[in-house]
């Protein structure tokens, strides 16, 4: 254990060690920070300490601004680094413990810090990999019997997002202006969109990347999987309806994404891991493996809108319900020889689970604006109002102990008008 004390409710416990980006009021420079119990471990501080035989010559990793340049050096690191940090951490060790100067150096609380997006995110992909979800929504749209479409049971659906619109949590989300048609039998119309959803997701970093030209096989893509964090991909489903035919997703969705600022690494995740989707049809075998990659996460969506003393949960869900893995998206998006680099950010899509209280979307809780979603109170909604605060929560169940992601969170600003 640990000598800095973590509650037993606390989501940064001693087995979790996440990575995140944080400054300072005394201190604005970015720098890499561990989030344990209440405190962030600067990095920056004790760089010096990292002694192993990959990251002695590497301590200029933890000088950086963002993730990046530590996530590039790959999986080797990433597992020296975490062992090393655990070690320094634990009741055992005196170098820090011991050591009140270099110890009021090294941890900031972090109700002192400002937190940052934890990578320069160059590209990022959203698949589409829950299957209870991809199946709500066909029913709504397409019918029952033509739910999932012809591709769907063979490989991970994606599109390729917009990443300059990814922004850390607590950053608000404006409601975006655009072009909708409403009434079929109308032309289209421009205005706000009035149908602003949310979307639970989570998302990988990419750790190492592979050269262009080289799939990631699958037995090797757990070794370029850095870590996860929580994801709201923010959707406006009136303006997403009237464009998406043929090319998929466009302003409807590069309006905003909110992601968690603390990196919880797969590490610790491991103790979580649950058997794999039954997958059938069976997987071509490039993305076909026996390893169970899997993780059980209990996932919370509530909602605060204006006036309301306290956010109310909306949505129970568990990352356990998707289809396609992780190790299967990252080897289906190289398999034509696509780069992917260190920071890129890889996403679930929507994780919905069997029961109506596990919908990941107000899409699927109103079931296309034909149901209310009760806040208390007498407030009701069927898509997000101005004001509405959306709170993702998730995390891993120990024995006495949690594996957390902190909060994403975002609050609907009113529109533009242009």
């Amino acid at each position: 254990m640990s000598f800095i004390r973590v509650e037993e409710t606390s989501d940064f416990s001693f087995q979790n060690l996440p990575y995140g980006i944080f400054s300072t009021s005394d201190n604005p420079k970015h720098r890499i920070g561990v989030a344990v119990g209440e405190q962030i471990l600067d990095l920056s501080v004790i760089k010096h300490l990292f002694t192993g035989p990959v990251l002695s010559s590497h301590h200029h990793v933890f000088d950086q601004p963002t993730l990046n340049a530590f996530m590039g050096l790959g999986y080797n690191a990433w597992r020296e680094a975490r062992s090393f940090i655990q070690r320094l951490l634990s009741t055992s060790e005196p170098t820090l413990r011991d050591n009140s100067d270099l110890r009021n150096r090294a941890f900031v609380p972090q109700t002192s810090a400002t937190m940052h997006l934890p990578a320069e995110i160059g590209d990022y992909t959203d698949f589409y990999s829950s299957r209870h979800h991809a199946t709500n929504v066909g029913i709504m749209f397409r019918g029952k019997e033509n739910a999932l479409m012809p591709n769907w049971l063979h490989l991970p659906v994606g599109y390729h997002g917009r990443a300059s619109s990814v922004v850390v949590s607590g950053t608000p989300i404006r409601r975006p202006m655009g072009q909708m048609r409403p009434d079929d039998s109308k032309p289209p119309e421009y205005g706000h969109c009035k149908l602003l959803d949310f979307e639970l997701e989570m998302a990988f970093f990419v750790g190492s990347g592979n050269a262009l030209g080289t799939p990631i096989p699958i037995s090797q893509a757990h070794e370029h999987i850095f870590g996860m964090v929580l994801m709201n991909d923010w959707s406006a489903r009136d303006i997403q309806k009237w464009e998406y035919v043929p090319l998929g997703p466009f302003l409807g969705k590069s309006f905003g994404t909110t992601i968690s600022p603390w990196v919880v690494p797969m590490e610790a995740l491991m103790p979580f891991i649950v058997q794999n989707t039954v997958q059938d049809p069976k997987p071509l075998p490039y993305l076909l493996h026996e390893d169970p990659y899997t993780f059980d996460i209990d996932l919370f969506v509530s909602i605060k809108g204006q006036g309301m003393d306290k956010p109310t949960t909306v949505c129970k869900s568990n990352f356990k319900y998707m289809y396609w893995d992780m190790k299967q998206q990252l080897a289906h998006h190289t398999v034509n020889g696509c780069n992917v680099r260190p920071g890129d950010l890889l996403a679930s899509g929507t994780i919905s689970g069997p029961d109506p209280s596990s919908f990941g979307s107000m899409l699927e809780l109103c079931w296309k604006g034909t149901k209310t979603v009760d806040l208390g109170n007498g407030n009701t909604r069927k898509f997000l109002q101005d004001g509405d605060e959306v709170i993702i929560t998730g995390y891993c169940q120990g024995d006495g102990y949690r594996v957390g992601f902190g909060q994403c969170s975002g609050k609907v600003l009113p529109p533009l008008m242009v």
